[in-house]
């Protein structure tokens, strides 16, 4: 064999190595793969508790508009269930020990400072504190006002 003969070399052809294999994936895909993972469940159940708490906005708004739909039907009765009907949202939406023992000038400073912005205490809400207790509402009762005032902080209640 002759170094300078390049043709006596009798070299052989470069051989590339096989291509690695799709399985198992690189550590960087895995990673990728569980944080999609954790933002999906994530996701859902974001969107899980938005329609929950869709839903049952709805419903108290359809209740509302159930017991508030004849403005001439404001009755002791009616006034007792639109406060029932608030104090139950008070107590899914805020600790117990906050709501559960509230009542009269109380309860109504407690819905003034969770969305009322004063017209529980001095508008249409203050018949919440003595209607329920009254054998007959007084004439100047406004169940429209009223009822537009619960939904107003039904709606900003609903939507934390």
């Amino acid at each position: 064999m002759n170094p300078d003969n390049p043709s006596a070399l009798q070299l052989r052809d470069i051989h590339l190595p096989a291509e690695p294999g799709w399985w198992p994936p690189a550590p960087g895909w895995w990673v990728l793969a569980v944080l999609l993972l954790v933002l999906m469940v994530w996701l859902t159940r974001f969107a899980l508790r938005r329609y929950r708490l869709h839903r049952q906005r709805q419903q108290l708004l359809a209740m509302l508009d159930a017991l508030t739909g004849q403005p001439d039907n404001a009755t002791p009765k009616t006034i007792t269930e639109l406060s029932i009907l608030l104090r139950r949202l008070a107590l899914m939406r805020f600790p117990r020990q906050q709501v559960a023992a509230l009542t009269g000038r109380e309860w109504l400073r407690f819905l003034d400072n969770s969305g009322g912005n004063g017209r529980f205490s001095d508008g249409p809400g203050q018949v919440l504190a003595t209607g329920p207790y009254q054998p007959t509402l007084p004439a100047d009762v406004d169940l429209a006002a009223l009822s537009a005032l619960m939904r107003e902080w039904i709606k900003k209640n609903m939507s934390r």
